[in-house]
């Protein structure tokens, strides 16, 4: 941090000017000090041409100086300080015009900070209000983050809760993959089983539909056979069915016409018992007995009517 010079070092400068035959002026100590404002210079640049006089006094006061080098200090003093006051004079001038300037210039930006100053006042209440709305919205955003903490306490909670049912239903699922892995294996076994199972199976099963169509057509042939046998022995039946029923008939009527006989007979038989002597009568049922004998041989020999 840069502070302010001193006179001692305003003294030096201005000693090494003037002893490098210039006349210090306020820019020149400046510019030698590199520092150091207008007006403080030229206070102790005063100061020191004070007591630069005070200096010439004390070395012409001196015993051992000689009357003509005296006498020339003091046309040189008297010189230094009449160039010195005219230099004094003329940066006066300057500074003072300096001076008004730059106090027109401090007008001219007090009149500035004045304006920013009420813009900045202007800028204070709204940032006071500002300040109110965010102080409002500071409180609700903590209400908010004391809400979200908690509800973010309750989801890393459930978090936790869902992270241990998806392991317990990863481990399942690895289990269940590793079960079905292994299920799937014996059912492809079981399938592989299965379909060769089932090619043997079809296989007999056209074994044995070939054997059944030989089959069938064997008993096909068999059955054309006999029915072309129960044809001809229906037809065969039927014809020896109508010739017995027509041996029947003639049966019956041949029974009708010996139980005619048989029954004429009797009769005869008994009008002869009554009517004939006892010779006769014997020869009579002997008679009778013959004829009712040939009638019991008729009928036994008849067939049965189906």
């Amino acid at each position: 941090m840069r502070t302010g010079i001193t006179q001692e070092q305003v003294n030096a400068a201005a000693d090494a000017i003037l002893g490098a035959g210039e006349n210090p002026t306020v820019e020149k100590i400046r510019a030698s000090l590199g520092t150091g404002s207008p007006n403080t210079v030229t206070r102790m640049l005063d100061a020191w041409r004070n007591r630069l006089g005070e200096r010439f006094r004390e070395m012409s006061a001196l015993p051992d100086v000689p009357g003509s080098v005296g006498q020339a200090m003091v046309e040189l003093w008297r010189l230094a300080v009449g160039h010195a006051n005219r230099e004094a004079a003329a940066n006066l001038k300057k500074e003072g015009t300096a001076l008004e300037s730059a106090r027109a210039e401090l007008v001219r930006e007090k009149e500035g900070w004045e304006t920013r100053l009420q813009a900045a006042d202007a800028e204070t209440v709204q940032a006071k209000a500002a300040l109110e709305l965010a102080e409002r919205a500071r409180q609700t955003l903590d209400t908010q983050l004391a809400d979200s903490q908690v509800l973010r306490a309750d989801l890393v909670k459930q978090r936790d809760r869902f992270q241990a049912i998806g392991d317990h239903q990863a481990s399942e699922i690895k289990k269940l993959r590793e079960l079905l892995d292994e299920r799937d294996g014996e059912l492809r076994r079981d399938r592989e089983q299965n379909e060769t199972y089932i090619r043997n199976v079809e296989d007999r099963a056209h074994q044995e539909i070939d054997r059944a169509r030989l089959d069938a057509k064997q008993w096909q042939h068999r059955f054309e056979t006999l029915e072309r046998a129960h044809q001809s022995a229906l037809v065969t039946a039927q014809t020896e069915r109508d010739l017995l029923r027509d041996q029947l008939r003639k049966a019956d009527n041949e029974v009708a016409r010996s139980k005619g006989i048989a029954s004429a007979l009797e009769k005869a038989l008994a009008k002869g018992r009554t009517a004939a002597p006892p010779r006769s009568k014997a020869k009579g049922a002997v008679v009778a007995d013959g004829a009712a004998k040939r009638s019991r041989k008729i009928v036994a020999r008849a067939p049965r009517k189906p």
